[in-house]
C-alpha cells in the first residue's frame, strides 16, 4: 500500500509541473560577509562546503556560482571514477577521492548511483605492455587495486571487443582496476549541495563574482553582480576558468584551458559493463544506464574557452571506437558537448595557498577533475580551515612550479576520462 501511495503521489506532482515540491537547498540572499567564500558551485566547490562544515565546524560559508549548481564542467564530464594513478602523490589523493565515493551515497544520504563496474587499459603494442605492467606494479605498491589481464581474459570479460589477430589495433592485454568505474555526475552536485545546505551552507546561483577585493597582500571579499560580499577568506574552484578568476586578484597561474568533447549513441541495450580505455587509439566508452554509449577521446590541440563541439573529433573519435568495437558502427550518434578542462604543465591539480593572504585556488584538475571531487572537497577544506595544506595535497602547491618538484601524470591523463 505505501507503493501505491508513492506512485499516485509522483504522478500527482508530475500533473502539477512539480508545484509545491520542497527545494533540496535553500536559494537565500547573500550576506554582508561571509568567514569563507566559495567561489564555483561545481562539485568540488560544494564538496569543499560540505567539508567546512561536516568536518571543521565552520557554516558561515557561501557558495557562489554564476550560473547554477552542476552547470559548468560537472554536468559535462563523462561520469568515470578511479585511482590508478602513477605516482605515489597522486595515487593517495586520488585514491582517498575513489575511498570517499564507495561510502557517499550514505554519507550524503542520496543516491550518486555509483557503479564499480571496473575501468580496463588496453595495451596495443609492446611498449604499451611493459608500460601497462610498470604501472600495475607502481599502482600496487600504492596499496591500490590493480591487474594485468592477458588478451584472452580482455576477450572474456568484454566479448564485443576485436581481440583478432588481424586487428586494426591488436590487443595485447590490459590493465583492470575493478573498483573503478562510473557514477552519476549530477547526484554528486545535488547530494553535496543538499547536504551543505542542510548544515547551513548558504549556496547562491545567479551570482557571478567579478571581482576579488584585498586590502594589501590580503583578501577581503569579492565583488559579484549582486554586489559586495566581505569574506576572510576566499577560495576560488572554477574548473575552466581558474586562471581568469585568479587574475581578479593579481594572480598569474601556471594553467591553460582547453576544449573536451565527448559524445553519446543512442541507447541500447547493455553489452558492456566495465569502461573501456585506449591510450594508444586515444578513445575511451562506457554504457550508461539509459543504455547509451558514452565515448570521448582526449583534449582539444589549441587553448580557447568554447564549449562548441566539432564534426573532426566525432570522425577521428568513431573511426577508433568502431575498430575496437566493429559492432557499434550500426549506432546513430544522439548528442556532442565539450567542456573546458584546466591543465598545468605536469598534468596534475593546484590545491593550494596562494601568496595572497587568505586567498585559497583548486584548479587545473585537467581531464581528472569529476573522479577527484570527493577527496579534492576533503584536503581543500582542511587546507583552508587550518591555513595549511594537509599531507595528502601539500605536494599539489603552487611552489612545486619554482622547486621543480613537479608530479608527471600525463601518461594517466592521455585520454580523457
Amino acid at each position: 500500500m505505501k507503493s501505491k501511495y508513492s506512485i499516485f503521489s509522483l504522478v500527482r506532482n508530475a500533473m502539477g509541473y512539480h508545484q509545491g515540491w520542497e527545494q533540496a537547498w535553500r536559494s537565500p540572499e547573500p550576506k554582508p560577509e561571509y568567514d569563507v567564500i566559495i567561489i564555483g558551485g561545481g562539485g568540488h566547490g560544494l564538496a569543499t562546503a560540505y567539508y567546512l562544515a561536516k568536518e571543521h565546524g565552520i557554516t558561515n560559508v557561501a557558495v557562489i556560482e554564476k550560473g547554477w549548481i552542476g552547470g559548468g564542467n560537472t554536468g559535462r564530464n563523462t561520469t568515470i571514477i578511479r585511482s590508478n594513478y602513477l605516482w605515489d602523490e597522486s595515487a593517495r589523493l586520488y585514491d582517498m577521492s575513489l575511498k570517499l565515493y564507495e561510502g557517499l551515497s550514505q554519507d550524503l544520504n542520496f543516491n550518486i548511483m555509483l557503479s564499480q563496474r571496473g575501468v580496463l587499459n588496453l595495451a596495443h603494442n609492446l611498449h604499451d605492455l611493459r608500460e601497462i605492467s610498470r604501472r600495475v606494479n607502481a599502482i600496487r605498491l600504492n596499496g591500490i587495486d590493480s591487474e594485468m589481464l592477458s588478451t584472452a581474459d580482455v576477450q572474456a570479460m568484454v566479448p564485443i571487443l576485436d581481440c583478432s589477430k588481424n586487428a586494426r589495433y591488436p590487443i595485447l592485454g590490459a590493465s583492470l582496476q575493478k573498483r573503478g568505474g562510473v557514477a552519476r555526475h549530477d547526484g554528486v552536485a545535488w547530494g553535496y549541495a543538499r547536504a551543505a545546505d542542510a548544515r547551513g551552507i548558504d549556496i547562491i546561483q545567479k551570482c557571478e563574482v567579478t571581482g576579488i577585493m584585498r586590502d594589501g597582500d590580503t583578501v577581503t571579499g569579492v565583488e559579484t553582480s549582486r554586489g559586495t560580499i566581505k569574506a576572510k577568506k576566499v577560495a576560488i574552484v572554477t574548473a575552466g576558468h581558474t586562471s581568469h578568476v585568479a587574475a581578479m586578484a593579481g594572480l598569474r597561474l601556471p594553467i591553460e584551458s582547453f576544449p573536451l568533447q565527448a559524445m553519446v549513441s543512442e541507447p541500447i541495450k547493455p553489452i558492456l559493463d566495465c569502461v573501456v580505455m585506449s591510450g594508444a587509439v586515444h578513445a575511451y566508452i562506457s554504457q550508461s544506464d539509459r543504455g547509451e554509449m558514452v565515448m570521448g577521446a582526449g583534449i582539444d590541440h589549441f587553448i580557447s574557452y568554447t564549449q562548441k563541439s566539432t564534426l573532426a573529433v566525432v570522425e577521428q573519435q568513431m573511426a577508433a571506437v568502431t575498430k575496437l568495437i566493429p559492432i557499434l558502427s550500426r549506432l546513430r550518434l544522439m548528442r556532442q558537448w565539450a567542456g573546458i578542462v584546466d591543465t598545468c604543465p605536469d598534468a596534475s591539480p593546484i590545491v593550494s595557498k596562494t601568496p595572497v593572504e587568505g586567498l585559497y585556488v583548486n584548479g587545473g584538475w585537467g581531464t581528472g577533475g569529476f573522479k577527484g571531487t570527493p577527496g579534492s572537497g576533503w584536503v581543500f577544506a582542511h587546507t583552508i580551515a587550518q591555513d595549511r595544506p594537509h599531507a595528502l595535497n601539500a605536494p599539489f602547491a603552487l611552489e612545486r612550479f619554482t622547486t621543480g618538484a613537479l608530479i608527471d601524470e600525463h601518461g594517466a591523463a592521455a585520454v580523457a576520462h
